[in-house]
């Protein structure tokens, strides 16, 4: 056996004096500040741009100034034209694009931790249609017995539901099956798509016109009323969600595992579902079917920062609103003056990505035969 060589003061005094490799965690949680910060700043720069961009453009400045005249710290009121437009139709919009995309994303990352499956995404797997299914129901029969809630709860009782089978159907010894799930998701797409086409034949007119606005996907009608109405919903959600990250984590490790830890599994998978349940009821009942962004987010930033929930549940909240404000941008201003279906868009950038990520989870996994 070589014997190693002598270490002499000078060798020893510089190993002390070099600094310690930062450990796998400590470099992921510093990944992490990073892409929370960027995330911000990115959020708020789309915000300014989006409130600021369309047929009457308002420059960057004047939108900050007038944002910081409302709230008393100062600033200077834009003339009437563009205080109107900017407070009465751009900030409505590019808010619900914000609560939409962060209840999008956060669905997604508590849907693929709590299933334990890369895969699972409210609109991949029909809970998005489902949850539709309620909204144009309450439409087409013209229900209103809850006033301005109507829709929304009615969303959040048939997207509650659709989870519910969704969870049941996907389930085998104790797993969720990748194959089983995407199967049961196209059979609750096909079924939704059949009864929402049931409800457009016993529809009106003016309520065939609702409804094909909740099939694409859009922000064209927002106000603030439907901002409130749909705020409670998403703020509930979004901030009960990252209670159950140390959980999501335990649970990635394994049922059984994370019962020996004090996990109780059922429980954690029941709240999730509820969870989900309503982000995406919140979604849904505001801006019709929008796909993928609940699948794309989560998966990017896992790819980034690691798997933890921590950061992955309240960043993917994050990343869904960058990233829907950002859509919604693109979708009224890349055809104008014609404006784009907001679900069709996100649909045709998410599906190639979906492509991807199912080869490369078959590879994983060795193939599903």
């Amino acid at each position: 056996m070589a014997a190693s060589g002598p270490v002499t003061e000078a060798s020893a005094e510089s190993a002390a004096t070099q600094p310690p490799k930062p450990s796998v965690a400590g470099r992921r949680r510093a990944r992490a500040a990073a892409l929370t910060g960027g995330l911000v700043v990115a959020l708020v720069t789309l915000c300014l741009v989006a409130a600021g961009t369309g047929a009457y453009d308002i420059p960057i400045g004047d939108v900050a100034r007038s944002a910081l005249h409302r709230v008393g710290l100062g600033g200077a009121p834009l003339d009437r034209v563009g205080e109107s437009v900017l407070w009465n139709v751009r900030l409505p919009r590019v808010v619900l694009a914000l609560l939409v995309g962060a209840s999008l994303g956060c669905a997604g990352a508590l849907m693929q931790g709590g299933f334990g499956n890369p895969l699972a995404e409210p609109g991949v797997i029909g809970i998005s249609a489902g949850a539709a299914v309620g909204a144009v129901g309450a439409i087409a029969l013209g229900l209103t017995f809850l006033g301005d809630w109507t829709v929304t709860a009615c969303a959040f009782g048939s997207g509650l539901l659709t989870v519910l089978v969704v969870y049941a159907l996907s389930r085998s010894d104790g797993k969720t099956e990748v194959v089983t799930l995407i199967l049961t998701g196209i059979a609750v797409n096909a079924f939704a798509g059949a009864l929402i086409g049931l409800f457009i034949f016993f529809a009106d007119n003016a309520q065939i016109t609702q409804i094909t606005f909740w099939q694409l996907g859009s922000l064209s009608q927002a106000t603030w009323p439907k901002v409130l109405a749909v705020l409670p919903c998403a703020v509930a959600g979004l901030v009960l969600a990252p209670v159950y990250a140390r959980q999501l984590d335990l649970l990635a490790l394994g049922e059984r595992p994370a019962r020996h830890l004090g996990v109780d599994v059922e429980r954690l998978r029941v709240a999730v579902v509820v969870l989900v349940a309503l982000l995406t009821a919140a979604a849904v009942a505001v801006a019709g079917i929008i796909t993928f962004v609940g699948l794309l987010v989560p998966h990017l930033l896992r790819m980034a920062a690691g798997p933890g929930h921590r950061f992955l549940v309240p960043g993917s909240a994050l990343g869904g609103a960058v990233v829907l404000v950002a859509a919604d941008l693109a979708a009224r201003t890349v055809a104008q003056p014609a404006e784009l279906p907001l679900g069709v868009l996100t649909a045709l950038f998410g599906s190639p990505f979906f492509f991807w990520l199912l080869r490369r989870t078959r590879r994983k996994q060795g193939g599903w035969a």
